[in-house]
């Protein structure tokens, strides 16, 4: 199993998702519980299109990590 990077990000009245490890899987949805099925979705078509063209399967390779910093006044 393999486990990719997700960003998620929160739009005027919706949420948008991408994988920065498959350029052009992008999903949207209306609620934070819609858009991760969505891309979850999105991640298993665009491995299978991948895989139909013959072309390698990447290995997930983005790291994530929050940064904490002090508030600023």
């Amino acid at each position: 199993m393999k486990r990719y990077a997700v960003v998620i990000e929160q739009a005027e009245g919706n949420y948008s998702a991408y994988v920065p490890d498959l350029p052009g899987c992008v999903a949207v949805g209306d609620t934070l519980e819609e858009v991760e099925t969505m891309i979850r979705e999105a991640i298993a078509f665009h491995l299978e299109g991948m895989q139909l063209n013959g072309e390698p399967i990447p290995s997930p390779s983005s790291l994530c990590q929050y940064i904490e910093i002090p508030d600023v006044a």
